[in-house]
């Protein structure tokens, strides 16, 4: 058998717990490991702010613990690559994934794909969707500052993202459907400590409703059948509903390819074998317990130590030598890259704004790693900033200069717009200021970002660059024909705050399409800065898409049901 570049040992399915502990286990038994993400290394946990109950790990964050397992599964030589999953061949001795970056083949299979937050479907739910009910305290809970929200939900997350918003609202009422909350009595106690959060137990929501935004929504109590309405006040003018109501398992793409549960979740044996040869499940995918990280990289060790014998009786049967691996990262190396990563997924725009009088925009780490990266650009690009002079303007001047200094393959022009171009551009709907990107041929110039892009769009900023520079991030060449047969010219906004965990994939599929057909142009809005778009698309969630100044779509969106939606136009 041929052996090709995309050929590996084990692929792992996920990025989150269980999906690091099995590039580990695996990695370290030598075999080659290829962990597979769609949007971002760690999962659901990242947004936990607190972990307290991870064995020897007194106290951490969700980004820090899955940190140190990334660095961990990198220092025993486990690879990573973004892209989702588009469909699988399992049947066969050799495996077959076909994903957004392209095609990979292994020998066994590790689903990790962890589960999404569930949807409860009363009345007004899909319709307020981003205009009043949400689902991600940390995107959403800044533009719910001063007005009352309701938490739905009884269990951990519920707890913890309530106590979260009270860093905005002005209260916060607990609904809990049974008469007692889900978690652990110490987490939920803490909100005897918070004289802004009440408790509804025995209640369930009914109907969200309001013109536009969500301004009113009906209770029931579930042991009397008593309904009460709360309507937002006439100076509040809304209110928030944020839905914490556990999780479905992400298994519904896997069209039949291996056995579900009437839920959707992974059956699995002992071993965490599915019903497929080869294909293992591990963490909150598969039929569970206790759905916490400890039994999650649990599954994902017991996986990996399983599949070994398989992978190893496959390559007797094939004649297969050792699958090349990359060197290894010593614990250092590992050390100062996982440190930079964290860090960059650490950073606030608030905090990057503050920092940029004194310490400057990008982190010595931060400067470190993109040493690293661009010498991989295949061509320089180019970035125009469009100046309006504005204090944001100001903000991306001083942005900009620290980035073209780290490299010549960046090639940075600033033009500071005259009166009349500004309003020129205010007439036609077009936003100031603005980083627009160029290929070294001054082709291009159709992905645009307003404002600086830190937090978790710095990485989003980063991609779109170096998809200018060549050939970019690989695609799945049928999604790719897809991509390219779109002809008439479309503008893509998408608004997203810098604190959002879900916005980068948005804006990531936006911008790849935008670098490979010249007829889409795609903008990353930072919408703190642009208070008059939220009022006039209702927006009160990210990330959020608008196309051709008109039709808006609120929701996560990976580059497959961006391209559909841009093709069914």
């Amino acid at each position: 058998m041929e052996i090709s570049n995309n050929l590996y040992d084990v692929i792992i399915v996920g990025g989150g717990p269980a999906g690091l502990s099995s590039a580990i286990y695996a990695a370290r038994a030598k075999y080659r490991v290829l962990v597979l993400e769609k949007e971002k290394i760690g999962g659901q946990i990242t947004i936990t702010s607190e972990v307290v109950n991870y064995p020897g790990v007194g106290r951490t964050s969700g980004k820090e613990l899955t940190q140190a397992m990334k660095l961990q599964a990198e220092s025993f030589g486990a690879e990573f690559a973004m892209g989702e999953v588009l469909d699988m061949e399992l049947e066969q001795d050799v495996k077959t994934l076909r994903t957004t970056a392209g095609e990979y083949k292994a020998l066994g299979v590790v689903l990790a794909t962890g589960a999404n937050p569930r949807k409860l479907g009363f009345k007004g739910e899909k319709e307020f969707q981003g205009r009043g009910v949400a689902y991600c305290a940390t995107c959403d809970g800044e533009f719910f500052t001063g007005l009352e929200v309701f938490v739905i939900g009884g269990g951990f997350a519920a707890v913890e993202e309530g106590i979260f918003l009270t860093k905005y609202a002005k209260k916060v009422t607990m609904i809990v459907r049974e008469d007692h909350f889900s978690c652990a009595a110490t987490v939920s106690d803490k909100l005897k400590d918070e004289p802004r959060i009440s408790v509804r137990f025995n209640t369930e929501i009914v109907e969200a409703g309001g013109d536009g935004m969500v301004s009113r929504a009906r209770f029931r109590n579930n042991q009397t059948g008593e309904e009460w309405t709360y309507e937002a006040s006439p100076e509040d003018g809304c209110f928030g509903i944020f839905v914490f109501a556990g999780y479905v398992p992400n298994t519904g793409w896997m069209n039949g390819a291996v056995a579900c549960n009437e839920q959707g979740y992974l059956l699995t044996d002992i071993n965490q074998k599915t019903n497929v040869d080869g294909v293992y499940g591990a963490g909150d995918v598969c039929v569970k317990n206790l759905r916490q990280v400890v039994t999650a990289v649990s599954d994902g060790a017991v996986a990996a130590t399983s599949l070994e014998k398989h992978v190893s009786a496959i390559h007797g049967k094939l004649e297969l030598p050792e699958l090349p691996r990359p060197a290894a990262k010593g614990s250092a190396a590992a050390a100062a890259d996982g440190q930079a990563e964290a860090k960059l997924e650490r950073e606030r725009r608030a905090s990057a704004v503050a920092e940029a009088g004194s310490q400057g925009f990008l982190s010595e780490e931060i400067k470190a790693q993109l040493e690293g990266l661009f010498p991989k650009f295949g061509h320089p690009v180019r970035i125009e900033a469009e100046l309006d002079g504005s204090a944001l303007s100001g903000e991306i001047n001083g942005f900009l200069g620290e980035l073209e200094a780290l490299t010549d393959k960046l090639i940075c022009s600033r033009r500071e717009l005259t009166e009349d171009e500004k309003k020129a551009k205010e007439a036609a709907g077009e936003l100031l200021p603005a980083l627009r990107i160029f290929r070294e041929d001054k082709s291009g110039g159709n992905v645009v970002f307003h404002g600086v892009p830190g937090g978790h769009e710095f990485n989003s900023f980063i991609i779109a660059l170096y998809n200018m520079s060549g050939d970019g991030q690989p695609v799945d060449p049928a999604l790719k024909e897809q991509i390219m047969s779109i002809k008439k010219d479309i503008n893509v906004k998408v608004m997203v705050s810098l604190s959002c965990t879900m916005c980068p994939e948005v804006v990531m599929a936006v911008q790849r399409i935008a670098a490979m057909n010249p007829h889409v142009t795609g903008e990353m809005m930072d919408l703190m800065h642009y208070p008059e778009w939220k009022q006039k698309y209702k927006v009160m969630s990210v990330p959020c898409m608008v196309v051709n100044g008109g039709a808006v779509h609120f929701g996560k969106k990976n580059l497959e049901e961006v391209t559909k939606l841009l093709t069914e136009l």
